[in-house]
């Protein structure tokens, strides 16, 4: 055969796989058939050569047989091609690969017992190009996936989990409250020389991060270390999976709430509860090294400072004016007092707030994000030193929570600590601050409520104020009579029986006989709000329901449900009822922060410490 004739399909010559059937008298093309069979052999004794490859045009198929044509060739297979030229110029055919013995062939030149192995094609350069580059991104995909995987495993291993006996999902529709924690725990290289090294670590520096149902807002509160409250009792986990209930503490610092007679930060998480009126969502809690391992990741952080400072004691040694500082400056920054304002902890607080707005702003616009290094050394500086609930105690849950707090504009957080007074207990000598109700009081309303305590976009503004004046619109309208009321009370309060209770009183005093106890909330979960949800056509009972109730116009939620004359609507019971005859929702609160409070907004970079 001609060279150029010499196609193969998957390496195989053609010609090896036409085979002559005895009993038939034809010719069969087996694509299955080896090299050097016995049938084969038959070709080398003068034989007729078979065509080349001949293929099905309708399936694409090449096995099927052909009556012995009077050429000695199949009938319709095409015609063999021509004889090579002899002579001077001729060009050799080309050798048998592999050794082997050579045949005596009749007239092909075929060996006998050997397939002919055809040279492949040289692919082109534009081929051999994409072919590279294709298999360079498949290694760069699959070396990218268990790169990713190995580093989600590292930072999962850096993750420390402490179970508080709450077990929140990570993400959730309402508002959020995580409590931060800095401890102050000397364990660690170079932190010996902030003071006591054998410290068991208490609650340094706390703040709980309040953010808005909407995202549209969020406070993060500052407590005093040294405010004279109360600590209750509080079950902490044992190793082996046994519990301890710690008995509670009157009249002692806050600070206590950690590390103190082996507390836990499901204490601390518990005495915020108490002081707040606000439901933790999650705990976060990190020593000296996550300040100093953090701003390093970020590249620096940039303060001010109004006047020179040199404490020998936080080892901070800074003039004047702006600075960017990482490492031990960091730490020396957020733990020096005695060279700022009155040298208290309530001076250090403000340092600390301007460090950590400084560094949000840092992070949101700088290059860490799309910058491959500082994202993976911030990521491993971050789970390396963080402790946290069980709730969010894997990388991907954390990953889902900041995802979803990242909403919040940065112009919309605020930076504020809770109002406290010198104790007078202490006499001359200042050493603790009780809480200031008449400021706390109306701040804590403020952030239990949603409201910013900055100035939200006047749209958002409006937005709301249109929904508040459609809930408002709600209890405005003709009241059904009580006998037709029908409704059903769920228990979301987290008290036993209060659903009871409340269906007692309104059958008995009330005269609605059409209420009943639909057992507890969903899930049997607690819930933080009271809410009644009625469908269009029940507005009229849901008025007469929210009026016994006391409830306010934000516990109501329409749905779009369809009823009918005995439907019932469903009253879910929460946190905030206390006993029957008792208006369930607060007092609204107000849309101004108290005068006096100290506040520091998170995108004010003229922020200097004096």
């Amino acid at each position: 055969m001609d060279a150029q004739g010499r196609g193969r399909a998957g390496g195989t010559d053609p010609a090896d796989q036409w085979v002559f059937d005895p009993k038939t008298g034809s010719y069969e093309l087996r694509l299955d058939q080896p090299g050097g069979s016995g049938q084969d052999a038959g070709r080398g004794s003068g034989q007729d050569s078979p065509p080349a490859a001949l293929t099905d045009p309708s399936s694409g198929r090449g096995s099927f047989t052909s009556p012995r044509g009077t050429s000695g060739v199949p009938s319709g297979a095409p015609p063999l091609a021509k004889p090579r030229a002899s002579g001077p110029d001729a060009r050799p055919l080309p050798g048998q690969r592999g050794g082997g013995r050579r045949g005596t062939g009749g007239g092909s030149g075929t060996p006998a017992g050997r397939r002919r192995p055809k040279p492949r094609p040289g692919k082109s350069t534009k081929k051999k190009v994409l072919m590279w580059t294709g298999g360079t991104l498949a290694f760069v995909l699959v070396g990218g996936s268990l790169g990713a995987y190995l580093i989600y495993e590292h930072f999962n291993g850096n993750l420390s989990k402490v179970d508080v006996g709450i077990d929140n999902a990570p993400v959730t529709k309402g508002p959020v409250n995580i409590l931060l924690i800095g401890t102050d725990k000397r364990s660690g290289k170079g932190n010996e020389g902030y003071g006591d090294d054998g410290s068991v670590g208490h609650a340094d520096t706390t703040l709980l991060f309040h953010v808005a149902e909407d995202r549209s807002n969020a406070t993060a509160l500052s407590i005093p270390r040294d405010m004279v409250t109360d600590i209750p009792d509080c079950t902490t986990k044992q190793d082996g999976g046994t519990t301890k209930t710690i008995p509670g503490s009157k009249g002692v610092r806050f600070n206590e709430s950690l590390g103190q007679e082996d507390r836990d930060p499901g204490c601390t998480w518990r005495t915020v509860e108490r002081l707040t009126g606000m439901k933790v969502s999650h705990f976060m809690m990190a020593d000296f090294n996550a300040v100093k391992e953090l701003s390093k990741a970020v590249g620096g952080v940039e303060v001010c400072l109004g006047k020179d400072i040199d404490d020998p004691k936080s080892h901070l040694k800074l003039s004047k004016g702006r600075h960017e500082i990482e490492g031990e400056d960091a730490l020396a920054f957020v733990r020096t007092r005695h060279s700022v304002g009155f040298e208290s902890d309530l001076d250090r607080i403000k340092l600390q707030q301007q460090f950590l707005s400084s560094m949000i702003r840092k992070m949101k616009s700088g290059d860490t994000f799309s910058n491959p290094k500082k994202l993976y050394d911030l990521g491993d500086a971050a789970t390396r030193s963080l402790t946290v609930d069980t709730g969010i105690g894997s990388v991907k849950d954390l990953t889902r929570l900041a995802k979803d707090l990242s909403r919040v504009n940065l112009k919309n957080i605020t930076f504020t600590t809770l109002p406290v007074l010198d104790n007078p207990a202490d006499g001359r000598v200042k050493k603790t601050v009780v809480l200031d109700k008449p400021k706390a009081d109306p701040l804590l309303a403020m952030m239990r409520q949603d409201v910013s305590l900055t100035e939200v976009k006047a749209k958002e503004k409006k937005k709301q104020q249109e929904a508040d004046a459609k809930q408002e619109a709600l209890l405005k309208g003709p009241k059904a009579e009580p006998a037709a009321v029908r409704a059903r009370v769920l228990n979301g309060s987290g008290r036993m029986g209060a659903a009871q209770e409340a269906v007692t009183w309104l059958q008995n005093v009330k005269g609605m006989p059409r209420t009943a106890n639909g057992g507890n909330a969903l899930g049997g979960k607690k819930v933080d709000k009271t809410v009644l949800e009625f469908a269009p056509d029940q507005a009229d009972q849901a008025r007469r329901l929210a009026d016994a109730m006391g409830l306010s116009a934000d516990a109501l939620k329409e749905t779009q449900a369809e009823t009918g004359p005995t439907a019932e609507m469903t009253l879910t019971l929460g946190a905030d009822f206390s006993s029957p005859g008792t208006p369930v929702s607060a007092p609204a609160a107000p849309q101004k922060a108290p005068e006096g409070i100290q506040k520091v907004e998170a995108d004010d970079k003229n922020i200097c410490a004096k």
